[in-house]
């Protein structure tokens, strides 16, 4: 599969919605593609927001880089975030069984789904996990 294809192989997509998104609050909590999460509709009607977007920057389109690097460009995306106000939460999306690594990542309260796109794209992601207002996380490729 080249870097620029918008078709993933069904492999991928189905490791992607078998991975946990575990996002790191007081009470750490998992969130599973179609699956309602009280605790991320809980966390977002509190922060009164109506989406929120979970976004990693590491391993670009599946290509798994030195963890330093992943690492540098992890902060850079958590940068870009705060400059921008937003609330986020330090996460990690890791599949069950499989041999991949975790990946560090974040949840980001508030993200509409046009902004949460953008940055998937610039940071070279073949997809997203968002929540509108419902809490239930769903697959979004950019």
């Amino acid at each position: 599969m080249s870097k620029t294809s918008n078709q993933l192989s069904a492999e991928l997509l189905q490791a992607f919605a078998d991975t946990h998104y575990i996002v790191n609050y007081e009470a750490p909590f998992a969130m599973h593609i179609g699956q309602p999460c009280s605790e991320l509709k809980a966390l977002m009607d509190k922060h009164n927001v109506l989406s929120a977007a979970f976004i990693t920057a590491w391993n670009p389109f599946s290509q798994n880089l030195h963890p330093k690097e992943n690492q540098a460009r992890q902060d850079q995306l958590k940068v870009n975030l705060k400059r921008r106000g937003l609330i986020c939460i330090d996460g990690i999306g890791k599949h069950p069984n499989n041999n991949w690594p975790g990946e560090a990542s974040v949840l980001v309260l508030g993200l509409d789904l046009e902004a949460a796109k953008s940055l998937a794209r610039r940071y070279e992601q073949h997809a997203f996990v968002w929540a509108s207002g419902d809490g239930v996380p769903e697959l979004i490729k950019p």
